[in-house]
């Protein structure tokens, strides 16, 4: 009987726009969210610009090497320091300041104000709107609320011990792929969280693992999921001549890990590259992601580098999952469907629900 099945979220938290704005404010402009690398500023000056919905955000590497982040506004008009009418991600580099475009109110790139044209004030005391900023395994995070209330080591929680043999702060992007895909967040966090759907979905990733074949019953997520026998690594033969990143256990360069840390950062980690997914929501059923293929920079380094064996056979799998995803967006819009099911070895998307559930509640306060 379906009644002896968890329920999922009902059908508003995955298809009502005015749900999705409430949900937004709860939870990706009050807790940490991913916002990519922090390779992408290596010098003193590099920016990275990007908006979360309305909120349009500057990171900036500093003269003395530290990064900080502010709200994406000059203090004077208003205006966007660095146009952003896209919601990018946008990288450069200012040469000594930040000038604003508009009137040419210049800051420190620590975002002091520096000065003013032809306008005599009292700068001290007056800077960019600053955003609390964390990093952790070289991914960088931004917090628009109350940080203080919440830790990044808080928010990441016990996936970081369990990924600690990773070189994470020490890898390299070395390819990127942009997806816009017509389903809600949650729908592909759901997708991400569970392996009922691999059998069906991804037959060549199954070739790899066939453990996924089993629908997720039984699999030792903590531990990693083994690989078939002569196979090491995720691409179309399951093989490369990437080297083992330095560290790993015995274990974890036979199998294969993923990590959700909520609620926009999906990890998938073999034993030779680490496949990032960073989730932003831009409507109730419209995400746009962005996955960067992290190497050690041995690799990377190396004339001969080529990510294609594994970018190839990561973009089948995606196109596979959201392609998936987009139809269940589809179907929800039915209107006899009211909520879904969770089978039992989809018990770890439940945690979407109390996830969900405790930062609304948290709202309301």
């Amino acid at each position: 009987m379906l009644d002896s099945l968890e329920k999922t979220l009902p059908r508003d938290s995955y298809l009502s726009e005015d749900q999705f704005t409430t949900e937004y404010r709860a939870i990706f402009e009050s807790d940490w969210v991913c916002i990519g690398r922090g390779e992408s500023l290596p010098e003193p000056g590099d920016y990275l610009a990007i908006r979360l919905k309305a909120q349009s955000l500057l990171v900036v590497r500093g003269n003395d090497g530290n990064l900080a982040a502010f709200f994406n506004v000059c203090r004077h008009r208003g205006t966007e320091l660095v146009a952003l009418p896209d919601p990018g991600p946008v990288t450069g580099s200012f040469e000594r300041n930040i000038v604003c475009p508009y009137h040419a109110w210049a800051y420190h790139l620590d975002g002091r104000l520096r000065g003013t044209p032809h306008l005599t004030i009292e700068t001290d005391g007056i800077a960019l709107h600053e955003v609390a900023l964390a990093e952790w395994g070289g991914f960088l995070f931004v917090h628009l609320g109350d940080a203080a209330a919440n830790s990044l080591p808080q928010s990441l929680g016990q996936g970081t011990e369990r990924l600690k043999n990773y070189p994470l702060a020490n890898l390299r992007i070395g390819a990127t792929l942009t997806y816009e895909v017509a389903a809600n967040w949650k729908v592909i966090v759901e997708n991400y969280n569970e392996c009922y759907h691999c059998g069906p979905v991804h037959p060549e990733l199954c070739h790899i693992v066939p453990a996924f074949k089993r629908g997720g019953d039984g699999l030792d997520w903590e531990d990693g999921i083994p690989q078939r026998e002569g196979t090491n690594t995720f691409t179309t033969t399951g093989r490369t001549n990437r080297a083992p990143f330095p560290g790993l256990s015995d274990t974890e360069k036979t199998h294969h890990k993923g990590e959700l840390f909520y609620p926009n950062l999906m990890l998938s980690l073999s034993m030779d590259h680490v496949a990032a997914f960073y989730l932003w929501p831009q409507g109730a059923g419209h995400t746009r992601i962005q996955c960067d293929f992290l190497f050690h920079p041995t690799e990377t380094a190396d004339p001969n580098f080529d990510s294609a064996d594994a970018v190839d056979f990561w973009h089948l799998v995606n196109t596979q999952d959201w392609d998936i995803c987009e139809s269940v967006q589809r179907g929800m819009q039915n209107r006899v469907f009211e909520h879904g099911y969770y089978a039992p070895m989809e018990d770890y998307s439940l945690d979407i629900r109390r996830y969900v559930r405790e930062k609304l509640s948290a709202l309301d306060l």
